[in-house]
């Protein structure tokens, strides 16, 4: 069984916590991202099931056999790192097949598997190529084909793109997921970089400071975060988060945004969770999810900004505690000094408590 069970994990280092009481259950065959800024602990998470860091508290379990004690070597796992691992005297198939030489595997195996991997990567016309004379680029491909051509149960990889061009991300994003369905292994993948994980991720587990955030597939985290820390992570731009007062009025429950003035009535779930709640709340809304109002009723703002990014335009309104992003296609008419009426989907607001951050629920 390759399910990788986190049970009251802890680790601290002195008297810093890298890792607050994890709880976490990566099933066989799933493709999970933890994702998170710097210093979250994330790395320190996939270190711990490596082998490479002892744990403060808590048990490590691959299916059901505890990990307490288990060098790395016998985890079974595959691991490719941030900064590529090869060994640049040697060409590209020789880093290839290194691991199954140093294993006895036979010849003909050995040769079949090797060309495997080479065609899955794209590695084949640069076989005999020196591994001091490749890009960095292809150095990590090398380094990735090197560790998951042993067909790991479990394969580790922490930032392995962050260092290479964007254009080869965008490739490496496809072929990795390919990699994974390919073999059915459980791959755990470190990264900061969002897009990456909303991309390849089957679940993803939203961490920051040491503490796991929230855990769901990739439109639960960005339709339904858990809170201000997620919706403000999740999206490119994160979600618009203003400050307010639920507030009664003639046409339902409304949320007050002072010099902003009252949203529109909130949709009748959302407007029972908050009947239940006082005090301030936060307001948020994706900047994909909101149109000009012509005419109707909206939240005027000054438009501050606008980038023209190819298919789409964001337009910053307002500035402050009160600015937000919208996002539009690339034929919106708009300048610098426009002011509009900007109108939230209804259906897809988010209250947040404004003193925990932590989500309001419909209901």
């Amino acid at each position: 069984m390759s399910a990788i069970h986190l049970q009251n994990l802890v680790k601290k280092f002195g008297d810093f916590t890298a890792l607050k009481t994890m709880d976490l259950t990566i099933a066989d065959g799933e493709f999970m991202a933890l994702l998170g800024p710097s210093g979250c602990g994330k790395s320190t998470t996939m270190n711990m099931i490596a082998g490479m860091e002892d744990s403060t508290d808590g048990r490590i379990l691959f299916g059901d056999r505890d990990m307490a004690g288990v060098p790395m070597g016998r985890r079974g796992v595959g691991f490719v790192f941030q900064n590529y691992a090869i060994f640049t005297h040697m060409s590209v198939w020789q880093n290839l097949a290194y691991g199954l030489r140093m294993r006895g595997t036979p010849k003909p195996e050995l040769e079949r598997r090797v060309g495997a991997i080479a065609e899955l990567l794209q590695l084949t016309p640069l076989l005999d190529r020196k591994a001091d004379r490749l890009s960095v680029n292809i150095l990590q491909r090398v380094a990735i084909g090197r560790s998951a051509i042993m067909e790991p149960a479990i394969f580790l990889l922490d930032e392995p793109l962050s260092n290479v061009d964007a254009a080869f991300r965008a490739v490496m994003r496809t072929e990795l997921k390919h990699l994974q369905r390919q073999f059915r292994q459980t791959m755990v993948y470190v990264t900061h970089d969002q897009l990456e994980a909303m991309t390849m991720a089957d679940r993803i587990a939203v961490m920051d400071h040491g503490v796991l955030q929230q855990v769901g597939t990739p439109l639960e985290v960005y339709n339904d975060p858990a809170n201000v820390f997620v919706a403000r992570f999740i999206g490119a731009p994160g979600m618009n988060l203003l400050k307010g007062r639920s507030a009664e009025s003639d046409r339902g429950l409304v949320v007050d945004l002072g010099q902003l003035g009252a949203t529109s009535p909130l949709p009748d779930a959302l407007a029972a969770g908050l009947r239940r709640h006082s005090g301030e709340v936060i307001y948020g809304f994706r900047p994909e999810q909101v149109a000009i109002s012509d005419g109707g009723p909206g939240l005027r703002m000054p438009a501050t900004f606008i980038e023209r990014i190819g298919a789409r335009t964001i337009v910053h309104f307002g500035e402050g505690e009160t600015a937000v992003k919208a996002v539009f296609d690339n034929d919106v008419v708009l300048a610098v000094g426009d002011v509009v009426a900007l109108a939230p989907n209804q259906n897809s607001v988010r209250i947040f408590d404004a003193a925990s951050g932590a989500a309001i629920r419909a209901g």
